[in-house]
């Protein structure tokens, strides 16, 4: 048997086998046999083993692939891709997802293909699915700044009408809230999950969408023994905010111990940090620890026992009760529960991860995973503030940051040397810091000149990672069900 062919029982990914971090490009060009596959060893002749390890992850990116008219086609190979690119048969339409568009006409059969959505507050993860292969999976991190931000535009607001000598009054004329109305920084999340899906249809001829829902119960989460009356009682019955900690931190500062001496309400995780204002994320103390704790956690700070029981923050679950049905009713889509889909994980033996979720969601069991996930990440698009908020001596304005410089911005994607990385600062001079997706140092001052641009970041940047370990056997139970 050839061994740059598919072959059952273990395997171990060849480190030739790998493209560099956050292309698609250097995939086009990775080794291959006679078949396009990527080169794998086989390790073992065992049929037991080889029965019981059929379905397992392997290095099989697809490249998605639009017709003359721009609408989607099931994605082809990178060798294929290749080919028809070299014959001037083909042209790239996009590098963030790299996608190309066909010059020719050609039949259009479609397999059906069901894209798993496990929705979130911070991450959401996306695996499309055929009936024997999955062709895409990926996590998008999504923004949190969206509240602090706006709290922000409201205090340079209020500071500019301040200024005025003379404004005429306004009130009540806010106008009502329509039916349906969400806080803007949940109606971001929102729309975060239904662009993402109408990104992903655009590139795939998806058939069905499956989204994860759940209800959740946030004071049995808290407090799992809660049942009857209590749920209406809460965990300050009979206290005002103050007596209730006096009483539960022993009336001493619970950093320094002091006792005798005024004491400050203050956030064990800090409000900054996205620490929430509900009772169990309180404590007591001193001012001069209030001080010198700052914005840093109880744990920071070198009190992890305190930290402890500051307890798990609600704003994910709050979010889930409050979108839930209304993201199943604007996409149209089935869903399934969190339940469902952990029984399944566990049966397969799956890692958790937001990407093996989608999978699961999406009702894979036994289809041929691929190799890689699309790392993503929202980022901001740029800071449209002409000046710095805080005034300079003399009452000078400070301009603020800079949007361009010789033609790059913030977050572009750039190659530097054979490196594919992001632009995280702009100087005037030219010089850039340069990092990848996780914010780690590539580069702290590197000139224009050593930079080319693969593209523009347009709200949020991305990489395609390897999603198993290199130089690892890979062992999956998944042809068992």
């Amino acid at each position: 048997m050839q061994e740059n062919t598919q072959q059952l029982g273990r395997s171990i990914i060849p480190l030739s086998a790998v493209p560099a971090q956050g292309t698609v490009v250097e995939e086009l060009k990775a080794p291959r046999g006679r078949s396009g596959a990527l080169d794998v060893k086989t390790l073992s002749n065992n049929p037991e083993e080889q029965k019981k390890h059929s379905g397992k992850s392997v290095q099989d990116l697809r490249v998605p692939v639009l017709n003359m008219r721009g609408e989607p086609l099931m994605p082809t190979t990178p060798r294929k891709a290749r080919k028809l690119l070299e014959a001037g048969k083909a042209k790239v339409v996009g590098y963030n997802l790299f996608t190309i568009q066909l010059l020719y006409p050609t039949g259009e059969a479609k397999q059906e293909i069901v894209l798993g959505v496990d929705s979130g507050y911070k991450y959401i993860g996306y695996s499309a699915i055929t009936a024997i292969r999955e062709l895409i999976a990926g996590e998008l991190e999504l923004r949190t700044d969206i509240k602090r931000l706006l709290e922000k535009r409201r205090e340079y607001r209020r500071t500019r009408r301040a200024r005025l000598w003379y404004r005429k009054p306004r009130f009540d004329n806010r106008g009502g809230r329509e039916e349906g109305w969400l806080a803007p920084s949940l109606e971001h999340k929102l729309q975060s999950h239904i662009k993402l899906i109408e990104r992903l249809k655009k590139i795939l001829p998806i058939s069905k969408v499956i989204v994860e829902v759940a209800s959740f119960d946030t004071q049995k989460m808290q407090k799992p023994e809660i049942s009857g009356i209590e749920y209406q009682q809460g965990e300050l019955q009979g206290y005002a905010v103050r007596e209730y900690l006096l009483e539960k931190w022993q009336r001493k500062c619970a950093y320094c111990g002091k006792k005798d001496v005024p004491l400050e309400v203050e956030h064990i995780i800090p409000k900054s940090r996205g620490g929430s204002d509900r009772v169990s994320n309180l404590t007591l103390s001193c001012q001069e620890c209030n001080q010198k704790k700052s914005n840093q956690t109880a744990a920071e700070f070198g009190y992890p026992n305190i930290q402890k029981q500051a307890r798990q923050s609600l704003k994910a679950t709050a979010f889930m009760n409050v979108i839930r049905w209304k993201l199943v009713n604007l996409l149209n889509c089935n869903w399934t529960y969190g339940s469902i889909t952990k029984y399944w994980r566990t049966k397969l033996e799956l890692e958790k991860s937001h990407a093996n979720d989608a999978f699961v969601i999406a009702g894979g069991k036994s289809q041929k995973r691929i190799g890689y996930i699309y790392k993503g990440k929202q980022v901001r698009r740029q800071n449209r503030s002409l000046y710095k908020a805080n005034l300079l001596k003399g009452g000078r304005r400070k301009r603020n940051t800079i949007k361009e410089v010789e033609g790059f911005r913030r977050f572009d994607k750039v190659l530097y040397g054979k490196v594919k990385c992001f632009i995280f600062a702009l100087r005037s001079r030219g010089y850039f810091d340069l990092r990848d997706i996780e914010g780690n140092k590539i580069g702290g001052d590197v000139s224009h000149k050593k930079l080319r641009l693969i593209e523009h970041a347009r709200g949020m940047i991305q990489e395609v990672r390897s999603a198993i370990p290199l130089w690892t056997e890979v062992q999956s139970p998944l042809a068992q069900f």
